[in-house]
């Protein structure tokens, strides 16, 4: 039997992170990214005509497996200390001197800022960013910004799916250096692709990763939007953050008019609740993007709960990464100041749990991806967590739109129940 060396094997153990690493990697042009509408995710099609079998978008694939030990060897010279936190120099927490960067980006405005100092020293000649499609608003467009327009144009987290790495294909095909925005999957995919291909590797200058626990598929958007009653083919723009912190989402209407959802409404359903987040981010290990030069996240912390602009929360990782925070610092860029490690760990607590989700996957069935890196041991109230989230990818998948529909039409009559009852009365 011939044994299939490409990515529709990880496509069909239900491990494939979305990240589109394959698709630029892959030397014959036989791969893209498509939605698919049952999952709400992006998953690649392989064209079997112009595939070879070389294998290397299965060697370079994030989502079966990741060895962290072989990386953090060749990236950082040395394995972790912190098992939470991977390898590190320095946490802080900071900002953007550019009120308007700052105000207008998820959190604090760290990563667009740097951009554009990178940009402007000549550090890079291009960013990989992502930004919502004009001409499909609901889905998200990775592309390379050249200008610090277009990297503004990036601002503001994503809270859907997003194939960023394709864009690496422009990267690989263009001289110049290149910085790259992604979640840990993305640039887990980068740092195994930089093993293979030497003009990756080459023309990469920096990666700045950011906090994920998961996104929410595109089956989350599409909810939120019948919730408020708009109709996908209705928006002309929605952004997910921005406009202070925590900020709101907001969708324009082609009709000129504005909807903002409060961060809260959103944040609890989707991150609290966890409804509709895509099954293979259970089985992620890695919440603070340990292979990145530096990793950025929203700094939840109690004494910035009166932050109404925003403030970012750093993992400094690498030489190159600490020493461009230093001169956009000098430059007066940006403004930092030291966290506590301790504080910092809470931020990226997932690992703790991995051992859990994987152990009540494996129960039922479900392949799983091998890492090769220190884990925690997990805990009881880990295994709680992971039975929670399972609960919440099931509902979301099966139910809960449904549900909830339904829910809200017997509110909606009981409403008008009790006012017919009061009338009579």
């Amino acid at each position: 039997m011939k044994v299939d060396k490409t990515v529709v094997t990880v496509v069909r153990d239900g491990l494939c992170t979305g990240c589109g690493t394959c698709v630029a990697i892959c030397p014959k042009d036989a791969m893209e990214m498509t939605i698919s509408k049952s999952k709400g995710i992006y998953l690649p099609h392989v064209d079997k005509q112009n595939c070879n079998q070389c294998g290397i978008c299965l060697e370079t694939c994030p989502g079966h497996g990741v060895d962290f030990d072989q990386l953090n060897g060749g990236i950082f010279g040395k394995q972790p200390e912190d098992i939470l936190l991977g390898n590190y120099l320095n946490c802080y927490i900071g900002h953007a001197t550019d009120n308007n960067v700052r105000y207008n980006s998820a959190s604090g405005g760290l990563v667009t800022a740097l951009l554009i100092f990178a940009l402007e020293q000549g550090i890079i000649t291009g960013a990989l960013v992502t930004r919502m499609n004009e001409s499909s608003p609901l889905e998200p467009q990775p592309f390379i910004a050249r200008t610090k327009e277009q990297i503004i144009s990036a601002c503001k987290s994503k809270y859907c799916p997003v194939p960023a790495n394709i864009a690496l294909k422009e990267i690989i095909n263009e001289d110049g250096r290149f910085a790259v925005v992604g979640l840990p999957c993305h640039i887990q995919g980068i740092r195994k692709a930089e093993l293979v291909n030497k003009k990756l590797r080459e023309r990469i200058a920096l990666l700045l990763g950011i906090f994920c626990s998961h996104p929410m598929s595109f089956s989350g958007t599409r909810f939120l939007l019948d919730r408020y009653g708009v109709q996908p083919e209705e928006v002309a723009r929605l952004d997910y953050r921005g406009e202070g912190w925590p900020g709101h989402m907001t969708i324009h209407l082609k009709n000129g008019i504005k909807r903002l959802i409060p961060h809260l409404d959103y944040n609890i359903f989707f991150w609290g609740l966890n409804f509709f987040t895509p099954a293979r981010c259970a089985l992620c290990c890695d919440q603070g993007a340990e292979l990145a030069d530096i990793s950025f996240g929203d700094a939840w912390l109690p004494e910035l709960v009166g932050d109404k602009i925003g403030t970012s929360a750093i993992i400094s990782r690498s030489a190159r990464g600490e020493d461009l925070l230093k001169q956009a610092m000098s430059k007066g860029e940006i403004t930092l100041s030291s966290l506590e490690s301790d504080r910092s760990r809470g931020m990226v607590a997932k690992k703790e749990q991995y051992g859990a989700m994987s152990r009540l996957a494996h129960l039922v069935g479900k392949k799983l991806p091998s890492y090769r890196t220190e884990l925690p041991k997990a805990k009881l109230a880990d295994y709680i967590a992971a039975l929670e989230l399972y609960l919440a990818i099931f509902l979301s998948r099966r139910y809960l739109w449904w549900l909830i529909r339904l829910l809200a039409r017997i509110a909606r009559l009981a409403g008008k129940s009790l006012r017919l009852i009061g009338l009579r009365r």
